[in-house]
């Protein structure tokens, strides 16, 4: 195991919080196959719940609008926690103005949906 717990060669622990099942698999997939392990959350209080008793995840993908607790309240609570609050978050969003939402949020980065898949992994990289 190295430093950050992980073994050598393997990838980092991401979060994808995603309530769409079919999106949140598809994007799991293509992560896993890339080596990186993930942990789904089907909503925001299913992710902070992960969130609080793991603390091996290099990045957070946040899909913005979900029921009951959307991405933005789910990042104000990350922003509260001081041991989540350093861990980066991409947003997956099909809203047209994703880039400045996720500017507001103060996201490290954004995909829209349709996900390029390609730009996701190249972000994705870039954090884990």
């Amino acid at each position: 195991m190295t430093a950050a717990g992980r073994l050598p060669g393997a990838r980092g622990s991401i979060l994808l919080v995603e309530d769409n099942p079919e999106v949140r698999e598809a994007v799991a997939t293509a992560l896993e196959v890339e080596g990186y392990s993930v942990v789904q959350a089907a909503h925001a209080e299913e992710a902070l719940r992960q969130l609080r008793t793991s603390t091996l995840f290099c990045l957070i993908l946040l899909d913005l609008y979900m029921p009951t607790t959307n991405g933005w309240a789910f990042r104000a609570e990350q922003l509260r926690d001081a041991k989540l609050a350093p861990i980066p978050v991409i947003v997956v969003s099909a809203d047209g103005a994703v880039a400045q939402l996720a500017a507001d949020l103060g996201a490290a980065g954004y995909v829209g949906k349709p996900i390029d898949f390609e730009q996701l992994l190249w972000l994705v990289a870039a954090h884990c």
